[in-house]
């Protein structure tokens, strides 16, 4: 089905929904009234196949009755299409056939069977010579790549339109790529990429198919706060016109990002246990939301750190509004991890910072490169002389 302009596609608001069926965290009550919409939604499109993966996951129970029907109502809508297709094979021109296949692949779509739908658009494709047009198909198979998670077949949809790109294409569609390259990004964790292609579509964001404006900036911002310098985030996500204009619809967001950037660190962790229920029933961030915490609370500690040669512990503690025993517990394991440069004296109290020197870090990284590599050639030069 296609999405309309400033309309998310119903197939990714369904498959949301769908994931927070499985969330351990959404109460059952809210779970009883997202099963009764995923069910509405199903029997409107009459979706026999992704009925047949929800009853699988164990997510509704079965109706045979109901699942026969829809069933049906498919066999006789595809017998419909087929005959149109094979019509207009027989009495009009080329773009009529393309139109024909493309009604057939939009309707395996709409039903959610993925093998049958991504086959259809193969076949689609073989009757289409403009780029633009094909380019759609690409954005066709993306969001059924999203629809499953599928990073393999989005991966792959990526590379494809970009080959498209070399031969043509208008900068609308290369805009709205950047957006569902973003999106695969930041869901396989590559989040500086991320944010820097989500940073380039604010001001041409048009992809209202996989989500809402609102969305596209929360997702920027949450990005680009990880993966940014501070000189950086305040040029293009602090004072960008087309963040301002958004970030006080979402809550907490404005406090997060404007607290990190004036050092009020009390009032960013605040903002921050806020966010962190959204950042979990987000079906994109779910899977790294320990990783994302991780991340957030480096980047905040670090810049804490950089202004001090010494501080002690409970000022630290004052600062981000928490316990000493809390701080000395969280920096041990981020110090362990080698994520901050200081150490902590328990005796005194204090924290010492032993930020590295840019040259002696790159001189350490340099020689470490340079004994792997004469590693690897001494392992490629005894398989050459065997």
């Amino acid at each position: 089905m296609e999405g309309q302009e400033g309309a998310q596609q119903p197939h990714l608001i369904l498959a949301h929904k769908r994931f927070l069926l499985t969330h351990p965290d959404v109460q059952d009550i809210e779970k009883v009234r997202l099963k009764e919409e995923v069910l509405a939604a199903v029997k409107a499109d009459d979706m026999a196949p992704f009925y047949e993966t929800l009853v699988a996951d164990g997510l509704v129970e079965k109706d045979q009755g109901f699942f026969d029907a829809m069933r049906a109502k498919n066999e006789e809508e595809i017998k419909k299409l087929d005959e149109k297709i094979a019509d207009a094979e027989e009495n009009l021109g080329e773009s009529e056939v393309r139109e024909a296949h493309l009604a057939k692949s939009l309707f395996y779509i709409r039903i959610g069977d993925k093998e049958k739908a991504l086959e259809q658009l193969k076949t689609t494709e073989s009757k289409t010579v403009a780029v633009g047009q094909k380019m759609d198909l690409v954005f066709h198979t993306l969001q059924i790549g999203f629809f499953y998670m599928d990073f393999d077949l989005i991966s792959k949809s990526i590379d494809k339109a970009k080959n498209l790109f070399e031969e043509g294409g208008d900068w609308e569609r290369k805009n709205r790529l950047k957006v569902y390259e973003g999106l695969y990004c930041m869901s396989t964790r590559n989040f500086k990429k991320a944010a820097n292609l989500f940073l380039d579509s604010i001001s041409t964001f048009t992809t209202y198919e996989l989500f809402p404006y609102d969305v596209f900036i929360f997702y920027t911002v949450l990005t680009s706060i990880i993966s940014l310098d501070r000189v950086s985030l305040k040029q293009k996500v602090v004072d960008a016109p087309e963040i301002l204009t958004v970030i006080g619809k979402i809550p907490h967001l404005s406090d997060f990002l404007n607290s990190l950037y004036d050092c009020q660190y009390k009032s960013f962790f605040l903002a921050f246990a806020g966010l962190t229920e959204q950042i979990k029933l987000d079906r994109y961030l779910h899977p790294h939301f320990r990783y994302y915490m991780r991340e957030v609370r480096t980047v905040v500690y670090s810049q804490f750190l950089e202004s001090y040669k010494s501080v002690t512990i409970e000022a630290m503690a004052k600062a981000f509004g928490v316990t000493v025993e809390f701080i000395d517990l969280e920096l041990s394991r981020f110090i362990a991890a080698g994520k901050l440069h200081c150490k902590i004296d328990k005796v005194a109290g204090v924290l010492e910072t032993n930020r590295p020197d840019a040259k002696n870090a790159l001189y350490q990284a340099t020689i470490k490169q340079g004994d792997f590599l004469l590693n690897r050639i001494q392992k490629l030069s005894r398989v050459i002389d065997l």
